[in-house]
């Protein structure tokens, strides 16, 4: 593991129930990628109401996990985010789920950042489990001062 749990929560603001990632497994910044894996655990608190009897990961949750992985990305790339600074989403297109997330799968992240222009990151996101896509979405993030703080 490139970055594990530790190094993640000294990057991103969320935790325990919403920091979605739990490594990051490649960093190329050359070409713009980036790798997560998500370890699905029947724990998850979603399950419990996503589907009682038939747990499945909710798709938001998978698109939220990229999400995550590409702000570690823009992080780690330095292209933007700081500790100053708060995440926004701002835009989800060609959302697609292909398949169920169950519990016991490790979901990998993998992310390559289309653009960065005038501080909106866009990247072409893919969520596996094993060799199967199981979703995929086009994501937008932008980087702005936290409440009080000024750029």
């Amino acid at each position: 593991m490139l970055y594990g749990i530790t190094e993640i929560m000294a990057l991103l603001p969320h935790r325990y129930p919403f920091l979605l990632v739990d490594g990051i497994q490649e960093l190329d910044k050359e070409k713009g990628t980036i790798v997560g894996i998500k370890n699905v655990t029947f724990n998850e608190p979603f399950f419990q109401g996503h589907f009682p009897g038939h747990p499945i990961m909710p798709g938001v949750l998978i698109v939220e996990a990229m999400a995550q992985v590409g702000g570690l990305y823009a992080r780690l790339a330095g292209t933007g985010g700081s500790d100053d600074e708060v995440t926004y989403f701002v835009g989800i297109d060609r959302a697609r789920f292909r398949k169920p997330v169950l519990p016991g799968d490790v979901l990998r992240l993998e992310l390559k950042m289309i653009s960065n222009r005038r501080g909106i990151h866009t990247f072409d996101g893919k969520a596996y489990v094993g060799s199967t896509l199981v979703a995929e979405a086009e994501l937008k993030a932008t980087f702005a001062p936290k409440e009080g703080k000024k750029r």
